[in-house]
């Protein structure tokens, strides 16, 4: 940090008067005290910077000076408003552009010296009386010699007290979004309303291409001066202004060339050439293919103890209050998307010349501040990024965006605005008030219904602490989501003051409430299912229910639940000889058939624990898989065992031994197995390295078995198809719920479960009640044709909201997620049919699930984790 002689010597005039007014201090008022978030060395020199002030290059500012221009020639726009004058051109009637303002009177109201007062603003400022033309094919300002207001008065006295209020609102939000015509005007228009003899409401709306924040001051301080002396029969005594808004223009462009325009293009070119990033917020709906500006506001505010805390650390920390707020603004986009090169855009006055801080126009300008949040930094650390970054665009604040943009010319995406997507502004300059004698003034506020970005954040200084206003997009934004927007960003400079020096993945961000219901309510899942029981229990307990229900149905096969459980009681006695028991691993190699399910209920019952092997994987990574497992034993087929690598391990083929096994005893067998023993070892994918054996417990099987049940609300006559290979982890829940129900596993050849009209034929011949498919292979299928249809179970791709509204329709749709280590599903949740249609994520029965960030921090809801 410079010392304060450093940081006089190396800032220009122009500086310090940003820095002086950034801080509340202006400098032809030596005497306002300095507020709190100067740093107290600051504060000591203030008589020291206000003759630096005065006095510094003062020749250069001679050569700046803006001078009348003739009215004689076509006056050019600013660079400013030929940007608005281009958007209006392309989209005529927007009123994205208009500033409202409403404010109560109480009292007695002079109309005639309200109406004077105004119509003497209108005189006394050019932009007021400015419309656009267009002369040989460009744009030019055309100033009225003179222009009168009609006030019109609407006379409300006969309404009931709230219908008043209810017609005041909509006659609010009508005139904010009542258009104007740039070409014709006025640009600026007033409606008085009457509510009784002694109230009124005043409707202000003007153009943004003629005003802007400052200018509303303006208008306020004048036409209390102004509303003053007309009451009272006398002339104005506002002096005559020096210049007006078009000489700026006019000095703004011959100025802003040569030297002065390489010197500050040459930064931005630096700071923001090239490919920029482009800020993803989660978003509630799916982005617009063309960027829409409707919107609203949602309001907030912070208590006096957590504004002074800032204030302090502000101080502290040598940085304005604007600085620390913006760096914890950008520490929670950095926390919503985890992206570390960040663009904000953040609007300043440009009102840095003393010739322009008196007149109504449109000043305004928008600075790119650009951080880098990389490598995890403290606040702290971050804070000094952001402080540096923001004196080095002050130090080249005078470039204007639209010329910026039009220098830069960014790669242009019609869903974005350009260079940024973001805004902050801090707003801690004294408000004029409106004071007009023997009335009692109060504002309105209109209801916002545009949005110029995806998301601003306006802080503002009061009496009772900061208060803040989130301006959003409605077609990209819910106001809840914006609600916890709010809060988050509350916790998190809760924390930022709690400890500055902590690294900004550590905040946090979740509120009491929020914390409460997403590590605990959502996760209190408790469910009762058999502690004591292992899946071959829950099977024979039906097989003993319905022994001549069809269990499993393939091609011309089918078996009863008496056949199938004879036929795997044969297997698993005979495995057991071999030496089977609990924690015994036994691959199983089949095609699909009756016999993968006999196989698969075998091993169970002898005690032992299958892994399952598509024969269909390549040789490699089966042999892969047995020599891993070290299993000792492999159940298969005869025309398999020449497809299966050559590996020391005991081969049994379940057709051509088939007598052998027969010949075994048929009864229900005792295996000795309990809840925490190995009930299947199965492989991922190897997707993200090399595959891994995932070992799931009877307990983990039974909890899923019962789950899957009672949640696709499987029933005896359920019938349900086995569509995921063998050797993929949601083939077992599409077992256990139909051989755990009495319900008919339907199995199908390869070429059946084509997604498609092979598909479509097999659900519809055999009336499947219900199937679980990934996304992909549902959205190929007419919803329509199949009348059968009543659970539809979709997992491993997130489901589109058409997907689940069209496949929605009078069935259960149901959205699961999980990795094979959490037993298959660790989510389950019904979507559409009132339900929402997102695909949403909830702990399944018995589980736990957080969704953690980066850094294992949880994330907000709709915030993406893992």
């Amino acid at each position: 940090m410079k010392t304060i002689d450093e940081f006089l010597i190396s800032l220009s005039n122009q500086d310090v008067k940003l820095w002086l007014e950034g801080d509340r201090l202006c400098c032809d008022a030596p005497e306002e005290v300095l507020t709190s978030n100067l740093s107290t060395q600051l504060a000591e020199r203030k008589a020291e910077i206000i003759a630096f002030l005065n006095q510094v290059d003062l020749a250069a500012k001679s050569r700046q000076t803006i001078t009348p221009v003739a009215r004689t020639e076509n006056l050019p726009l600013s660079f400013a408003q030929q940007r608005l004058w281009f958007l209006d051109q392309m989209e005529p009637g927007n009123p994205l552009y208009n500033v409202p303002g409403a404010v109560r009177l109480q009292g007695f109201l002079d109309i005639a010296a309200f109406e004077q007062s105004f119509n003497e603003i209108v005189r006394r400022h050019e932009a007021l009386r400015t419309t656009f033309k267009i002369v040989d094919g460009q744009p030019v300002q055309a100033i009225a010699p003179a222009l009168k207001l009609a006030l019109p008065i609407l006379n409300w006295r006969q309404l009931e007290e709230e219908e008043k209020e209810t017609e005041i609102q909509r006659l609010a939000n009508d005139e904010a979004q009542q258009p104007f015509d740039l070409a014709q005007g006025p640009l600026i228009r007033i409606t008085l309303v009457r509510l009784a003899d002694t109230e009124y409401v005043a409707l202000l709306t003007m153009h943004h291409i003629v005003s802007d924040a400052w200018s509303m001051g303006v208008l306020v301080r004048e036409l209390s001066t102004l509303y003053e002396v007309f009451a009272t029969g006398k002339s104005s005594t506002l002096p005559e202004l020096p210049i007006q808004y078009a000489d700026f223009a006019a000095w703004q462009r011959q100025w802003l060339q040569g030297e002065v325009l390489e010197t500050q293009l040459s930064y931005w070119q630096k700071q923001l050439g090239g490919s920029l990033p482009v800020l993803q917020l989660p978003t509630d709906r799916p982005r617009p293919r063309v960027q829409t500006f409707r919107g609203a506001a949602y309001s907030f505010s912070l208590n006096s103890t957590l504004t002074e805390a800032l204030k302090e650390l502000s101080q502290q920390s040598e940085v304005t209050l604007f600085m620390t707020l913006l760096a914890a603004f950008k520490t929670l986009l950095y926390r919503y998307t985890f992206q570390e090169d960040i663009l904000v855009g953040s609007p300043i006055a440009n009102r840095n010349r003393t010739e322009t801080e008196s007149l109504i126009g449109f000043f305004i300008n928008t600075l790119v501040l650009r951080t880098d949040l990389s490598g995890n930094p403290t606040f702290q650390e971050l804070l000094g990024r952001v402080r540096q970054i923001t004196w080095d665009a002050y130090d080249h604040q005078d470039l204007p965006f639209e010329k910026l943009v039009e220098e830069l010319q960014p790669e242009r995406d019609l869903s974005y605005s350009p260079l940024f997507q973001v805004k902050f502004m801090l707003d801690n300059v004294p408000k004029e008030d409106l004071k007009l004698t023997g009335l009692t003034l109060s504002f309105l506020d209109a209801k916002n219904l545009t949005a110029k970005l995806d998301l601003s954040l306006d802080m503002y200084e009061t009496a009772s602490g900061l208060a803040g206003a989130f301006e959003y997009n409605t077609d990209l934004f819910d106001e809840a989501t914006i609600a916890c927007m709010a809060n988050h960003f509350c916790s998190l400079l809760s924390g930022i003051v709690d400890n500055p020096e902590q690294p900004i993945s550590q905040f946090p961000l979740l509120t009491t409430v929020e914390q409460q219901q997403i590590l605990f309510d959502w996760n209190n899942t408790q469910t009762e299912y058999p502690q004591d029981q292992c899946f071959p229990q829950l099977f024979e307990q039906q097989a003993e229910q319905t022994p001549n229900a069809v269990a499993v149905v393939f091609q011309d096969q089918q078996l009863t639940y008496h056949e199938l459980n004879q036929r795997a009681n044969s297997l698993a006695h005979y495995l057991q000889k071999l030496g089977v028991k609990p924690e015994f691993k036994v691959g199983l190699c089949v095609e699909r058939s009756p016999e993968m399910i006999i196989g698969m209920l075998g091993i169970l019952k002898a005690g032992g624990a299958y892994l399952p092997l598509d024969p269909t994987y390549p040789p490699a990574r089966l042999a892969f898989m047995l020599s891993d497992s070290q299993v000792s034993i492999l159940l298969t087929t005869q025309k398999l065992t020449d497809q299966l690598p050559q590996l020391p391990t005991q081969i049994i083929c379940l057709d051509t031994d088939h007598n052998l096994l027969a010949e075994a005893n048929q009864t229900n067998p005792d295996s000795k197995v309990t809840v925490n023993n190995l009930a299947y070892l199965i492989y991922t994918s190897g997707s993200t390295g090399t595959p891994k054996g995932v070992l799931v417990t009877h307990e983990g099987l039974v909890n899923l078995t019962q789950d899957k049940i009672r949640t696709c609300q499987v029933k005896a006559s359920s019938r349900i198809l086995q569509f995921f290979s063998f050797s993929f982890d949601a083939s077992i829940p599409e077992i256990v719920m139909a051989l755990g129900s009495g319900a008919a596993l339907y199995l199908g050849t390869q070429n059946d479960l084509l997604p498609g009209q092979t598909l479509l034929e097999f659900l519809r011949q055999h009336a499947i009640t219900h199937i679980t498919l990934p996304p992909s292979a549902l959205a190929v299928l007419p919803s329509t044709d199949l009348p059968a249809l009543e659970m539809v179970l979709v997992g491993g791709e997130a489901p589109s909201p058409e997907l689940i509204s069209q496949w929605s329709q009078g069935r259960l749709f149901i959205n699961a997620y999980g990795p094979t280590e959490t037993t298959v599903n660790a989510s389950m949740v019904e979507c559409g049919n009132g339900k929402g249609l997102l695909p949403t994520v909830r702990p399944a029965a018995n589980k736990q699930l957080y969704i953690l960030d980066p850094n294992l921090q949880p994330v907000p809801i709709g915030v993406p984790g893992e």
